[in-house]
């Protein structure tokens, strides 16, 4: 039985975590000509490769590091995972060739990837009444990480370069990672014995089935939002002259708002999931849209309103995913639903590169940018036809629960 303290206080810790895994994902976003400059790329889609491979490395072993959190200590994972992240950033800031980069940022992939799936199962597990606010809680360090981290990356490589920055956010990670460990206590409940199989995640086809269509569509959604970061990054650099501290501060509003609509939205999802989802996503989409259309004096706001929205789909999603199932296979399903997310979301920052790199001289251009943001709209749209299979999933896995146990019930 946990206290209040113990859950609050992990609650807060796991916060802080997500702030780190979130800042080292839009750490490289602003940093794109410069690198391409310094390790003498042949175009901008190498260097936006780089947070391609990094975003490839932290979705793909996902699965994985979900069947480690369902047998592991979660904490452990959590902490290890962090201080893995940090070393690889601390090896790109020292590489001196795109190889070496790339191996770095493999690294600082994989380490990230123990954060989501111990993180949003240990929540869910800690508070099976009000997941969507807690986890909504627990989504203000991302807000946070994703606010500070351009903003910082931005105003230091403008003065020291762009491998300072790397340095010093990769040696901070290292170091929280060893507070969390320092500060929380090992996680108690039941995992299953050495040599015991874990419990299946689904107990029927049909039930597999509707899981990775949910997948699939809300992978739509990842690849518009990581898009979005890449794409505005590049536009506002090519087209409107911004300089690397100018654009890492107006990136940055795509996440300051995220602070507030995290728990704002996710405690407001608990009294009707579906319905909220689908609004924030919807207007999300509209601010997309009109992005490349605004002037450039609007672009803050224009962003702020899409990040208030957009960011708040994720403790909601992930809500309403980890109700859907028990705790003995919320890592290994929260696990494979970020791998199926991330391989179909995460090729996005080199296919913007690879788009603008097509478009030549006329990159320069603000018009030459709007088809391509209408497109990413319609992909957020698209992606609420994950709600309906999520609604599915969740009536279908209550009644195999059910029959299994009629004492079993699994939250509305």
């Amino acid at each position: 039985m946990h206290t209040d303290s113990h859950k609050v206080r992990m609650l807060w810790l796991c916060g802080v975590l997500h702030a780190f895994t979130h800042l080292y994902h839009v750490a490289l976003i602003p940093l794109y000509l410069p690198i391409q400059r310094d390790l003498r790329l042949g175009s901008v889609d190498q260097a936006t490769l780089l947070q391609t491979v990094l975003m490839l490395a932290y979705f793909v072993p996902s699965y994985w590091l979900g069947v480690l959190a369902d047998r592991w200590d979660r904490r452990q994972l959590l902490a290890w995972g962090l201080a893995i992240n940090g070393l690889g950033f601390v090896g790109l800031a020292w590489a001196p060739n795109h190889a070496i980069a790339l191996t770095s940022v493999i690294v600082a992939g994989f380490g990230g990837c123990c954060y989501h799936p111990a993180a949003t199962a240990l929540v869910a597990r800690l508070y099976p009444v009000g997941t969507g606010r807690a986890l909504g809680l627990v989504g203000i360090g991302a807000g946070v990480g994703f606010f500070v981290s351009p903003i910082y990356v931005g105003w230091r490589a403008e003065a020291a370069g762009w491998r300072a920055p790397l340095l010093e956010l990769g040696l901070a990670g290292m170091l929280v990672a060893a507070l969390f460990y320092w500060l929380t206590d090992p996680e108690t409940g039941s995992r299953p014995a050495p040599g015991r199989k874990l419990t299946p995640m689904f107990p029927g086809r049909t039930l597999w089935l509707w899981f990775i269509a949910a997948s699939l569509l809300f992978s739509l959604r990842d690849f518009a939002g990581s898009s979005v970061g890449t794409l505005s990054s590049l536009f506002m650099q090519r087209a409107h002259g911004f300089s690397l501290q100018h654009t890492g501060l107006t990136l940055s509003a795509i996440f300051l708002a995220a602070v507030i609509s995290n728990p704002l939205f996710g405690g407001l999802s608990d009294r009707g999931r579906m319905r909220w989802t689908g609004f924030v996503l919807g207007a999300a989409a509209l601010g997309i849209a009109l992005f490349p259309r605004v002037a450039p004096q609007w672009f803050v706001p224009t962003l702020a309103w899409y990040g208030f929205f957009f960011m708040a789909s994720y403790p909601m999603v992930e809500a309403a995913l980890m109700e859907s199932v028990p705790d003995a296979t919320r890592g290994r399903i929260y696990g494979f639903f970020i791998t199926v997310g991330g391989l179909g979301g995460n090729f996005s920052h080199w296919v913007a590169g690879r788009h603008v790199e097509a478009l030549g001289p006329a990159a320069s251009t603000a018009a030459s940018y709007q088809v391509p943001y209408a497109a990413l709209a319609g992909l957020v749209l698209l992606s609420l036809m994950g709600l309906p299979c999520l609604r599915a999933l969740r009536s279908r896995e209550a009644g195999a629960a059910a029959a299994r146990s009629p004492s079993t019930r699994i939250a509305p």
